[in-house]
């Protein structure tokens, strides 16, 4: 069975963003580095013909449920200026041409679209592979995924990998995060709890949910400072379990969409070239039309199929 691919977008449209010169621009008069980069991108996942795929695109930026939780959750980040909105748009709109199903939501963050699919797919006997370079995602190995899938480094992330980054299971990273924190999302972990710590605490707890039920035998643990540690997390047991909050995924996101639909939107080539030209990146219009000819054929399809068989 040929795999499904869950595109975490944004992840690679900042990359090309931030990565490619601003060699082209569009009519409208916006450079458009990284519609080229992003549209490259899909079209190389396309040629590799997967059993569908669907990019999940981050539209909740200080609009999201969990700044209902935390006000200042992600309050590092600046919102788009025009010129990068510009972008993120344009990009959707190439996915969409191209026959990708696409997803975004004011409330919900792409991960939680990634997690809701991932679910969908599970359900109905599939297990997707996640394209990301966001390691966080790998919750999601718990909960049905075959793999994370770096496709610049073409690496493959599994539960052992995981495990070894972060010292803690799958199903515990939103636990991990709760007590060290993420800096990147202004998540607030626990002072004084580093990596090594919080492993050694989840080594000895299913979750936080369990050990803060059970605060008494952190000191029974072999561990430097373990009643200081268990000191911390009394003191801050409510911001760990807010941080908690914060760090878990939503499988519910209204999305209305079966496995099966995944298998492939409607494509529109004559769409897609259009576009194209629009965004000022003609030059993948050869690419275009040659991957989304059905009877055109692409070496390399084999390679992840057997990785995942």
């Amino acid at each position: 069975m040929k795999p499904i691919f869950l595109v975490d977008a944004s992840v690679y449209i900042f990359r090309y963003y931030f990565a490619l010169p601003p060699n082209w621009e569009s009519r409208s008069g916006y450079s458009t580095e990284a519609v080229y980069g992003f549209t490259n991108f899909l079209l190389d996942l396309l040629a590799r013909r997967p059993g569908g795929i669907a990019c999940a695109f981050d539209e909740s930026l200080g609009s999201c449920f969990r700044n209902d939780i935390y006000p200042d959750y992600k309050c590092s980040r600046a919102l788009p200026d025009e010129a990068l909105a510009f972008q993120l748009a344009a990009c959707r709109e190439m996915a969409e041409a191209l026959g990708i199903a696409s997803f975004a939501s004011e409330r919900f963050e792409a991960d939680d679209i990634l997690a809701t699919l991932t679910r969908i797919c599970a359900e109905q006997g599939t297990a997707p592979v996640i394209v990301t370079r966001d390691k966080d995602l790998g919750q999601l190995l718990d909960r049905g995924a075959a793999s994370l899938w770096d496709v610049a480094a073409d690496h493959f992330i599994g539960q052992q990998e995981i495990q070894d980054k972060f010292g803690v299971r799958p199903s515990q990273i939103a636990d991990y995060l709760a007590l060290v924190g993420d800096t990147i999302d202004d998540i607030p972990g626990v002072p004084g709890i580093g990596a090594k710590t919080a492993a050694t605490l989840l080594g000895a707890f299913d979750s936080v949910g369990h050990m803060l039920a059970n605060p008494e035998k952190i000191v029974t643990l072999k561990l430097r400072g373990a009643s200081r540690v268990a000191e911390k997390i009394q003191a801050y047991r409510e911001q760990i379990t807010t941080s908690l909050a914060l760090a878990q995924l939503a499988y519910d996101v209204p999305l209305k969409i079966t496995a099966s639909e995944l298998t492939g939107g409607q494509v529109a080539p004559d769409l897609a070239v259009a576009l194209a030209e629009e965004f000022g990146i003609a030059g993948l219009t050869n690419k275009i039309t040659r991957t989304l000819l059905p009877e055109c054929t692409v070496n390399g399809a084999a390679a992840i199929d057997n990785h995942h068989q």
